[in-house]
């Protein structure tokens, strides 16, 4: 490496000085670039270590999650986004065709709207739970995830921790559809089904298919952001995720 090195001053000494009248200025930067060079080169081939991969890892996902509950947390986030749209209820199809044919077309429209506004509420606070599980992260499975698929933290991320954020999303949720008065538009679109003769009477748990459609969608985002990491050298914006995905 030495030889290599001074081959390289010797270079870049003999070509400044023959190009320019401010021989010594050139040079000097010159012996800065260089070792910059060999500094760079030396630190790319040494082995990742566990505090790397899991600092890197980590980093990734906060990027991700910070970048996803930002994107989602604006208006229209979840509602205009067809990727995260959260629609009527699939189990709960039927009360939306009934109530349609009863003319309710844009009561369902609202409904639609508000639990999406909902989701959009609630992520505007969920960064901080994110963050929360993202700092339990081990170095067991770091470097699995590291050769894995582009969303292999994501998917770690989402199965280590999904029971706990739904324990505390759920209030996020339900403080969100009180804000944005999600049952106000509920409430005559499943009362007015109800009250068709011979239907059998339905009232589906809004709060919890909006908690859980409101944490899938954030993790698509996730997942979209992990994937630009690992394949985008533009989006690993500092050191640590230059040198832990730079590799890939």
């Amino acid at each position: 490496m030495k030889t290599i090195k001074y081959t390289l001053l010797a270079f870049g000494s003999m070509f400044f000085f023959a190009c320019s009248t401010s021989g010594q200025i050139n040079l000097n930067k010159a012996i800065n670039d260089v070792e910059k060079d060999i500094n760079q080169l030396n630190t790319t081939n040494k082995p990742l270590t566990n505090d790397e991969v899991i600092k890197g890892l980590k980093e990734a996902l906060n990027v991700g999650t910070n970048n996803s509950t930002a994107s989602a947390s604006k208006v229209d986030g979840y509602y205009k986004n067809p990727m995260l749209f959260i629609p009527f209820p699939p189990e709960a199809q039927k009360i939306k065709n009934t109530v349609e044919g009863l003319g309710m077309q844009q009561q369902v429209k609202d409904f639609e709207m508000s639990m999406n506004r909902a989701a959009e509420e609630a992520a505007k606070t969920a960064a901080p739970v994110f963050l929360e599980a993202i700092k339990g992260m081990s170095i067991q499975d770091g470097f699995t995830i590291l050769k894995g698929a582009d969303n292999a933290a994501t998917s770690y991320l989402q199965n280590k921790t999904t029971s706990e954020l739904t324990f505390k999303f759920t209030p996020i949720i339900k403080n969100a559809i009180q804000k944005v008065e999600v049952t106000k538009y509920w409430n005559p679109v499943i009362t007015a089904y109800n009250k068709v003769p011979f239907v059998e009477k339905q009232n589906p748990n809004i709060e919890q298919y909006i908690t859980s459609k409101a944490m899938e969608g954030l993790f698509k985002l996730i997942a979209d952001e992990e994937k630009k990491i690992r394949t985008n050298p533009a989006a690993r914006i500092s050191d640590i995720l230059k040198r832990v995905f730079g590799g890939k």
